[in-house]
């Protein structure tokens, strides 16, 4: 199996079982201006009637552009368990979903005006093939707006719980760890005017915006455990991780209850020269 099929391969899998793991997660996220990452891929294209979500997952961002009247909304995702659940959305029933790969993509030339991507871009690999693809469905002047991780920030909730989960998968066998998933140069600015660049976008915009999502320890671990590492994990793994995590967070625990928590994305986007 090659790379990329292993990659997607546990992607489906993981998905099957998560459907809708990324906007449970992160959904309820703040940037400090009170906006979802969602909604700021939102508002990158404001105005752009025909727009494409790769990756959409369970339909949470479609759902969100669908609110601007008049558009033609199309998703793409490899999870057909994930497309279920976006297609019970109602106000995702004219928008055309599609099981299949960001790298083949199922649409026609200068199908769209812009597409958007929430933390999915930088799972995906041949992402040379993928940039090609965009470009070729965009239409001129069409812009790329996305999401990616940009880590954890010092000190919060989010941060311990990724030292706490490095600990344990570096106790696991090689064989039992998720693949490597994407590729490196779309967690740069400079990867991202590498990949890009040759498909015919101009350099990219780079924002980083802290996300968060302080709350009770119960609601924070349901959000940090959603990380596609926990998915090899057996129960009783999970459930020392959990412990571990809950302890491990009580002395930054607020009087009220509260755990702070917060993680980076970078929202780039790009425009077809």
């Amino acid at each position: 199996m090659t790379t990329t099929a292993s990659q997607e391969a546990f992607l489906q899998a993981f998905h099957a079982e998560y459907p809708a793991v990324t906007a449970e997660a992160f959904g309820r996220g703040r940037a400090p201006d009170g906006r979802s990452s969602y909604e700021i891929l939102c508002d990158r294209v404001a105005g752009g009637r025909r727009v494409l979500d790769l990756g959409c997952g369970d339909g949470l961002l479609l759902e969100l552009l669908a609110r601007e009247d008049g558009r033609q909304l199309a998703g793409v995702d490899l999870s057909a368990h994930s497309l279920a659940l976006a297609r019970r959305r109602s106000a995702l029933r004219g928008a055309r979903l599609e099981e299949g790969r960001a790298q083949e993509l199922p649409f026609a030339d200068d199908s769209f005006d812009a597409c958007v991507s929430h933390l999915a871009l930088m799972l995906m690999g041949e992402i040379e093939q993928v940039a090609a693809e965009v470009a070729r469905v965009l239409s001129p002047r069409g812009v790329l707006v996305c999401a990616v991780g940009g880590g954890a920030v010092g000190g919060e909730a989010y941060d311990r719980f990724v030292r706490l989960l490095r600990h344990t998968v570096e106790e696991m066998p090689a064989a039992q760890r998720i693949p490597a998933l994407g590729d490196r140069r779309t967690r740069s600015r400079e990867g991202f005017d590498e990949v890009l660049g040759p498909a015919g976008f101009a350099p990219v915009d780079w924002e980083t915006v802290p996300i968060d999502l302080s709350g009770p320890v119960e609601q924070v671990w349901a959000c940090v455990s959603g990380l596609y590492d926990l998915g090899p994990l057996d129960g009783a793994a999970v459930e020392r991780l959990r412990e571990a995590f809950f302890a491990g967070v009580e002395d930054i625990t607020t009087p009220q209850g509260l755990v702070p928590c917060a993680f980076r994305i970078h929202v780039v986007t790009a425009r077809l020269r």
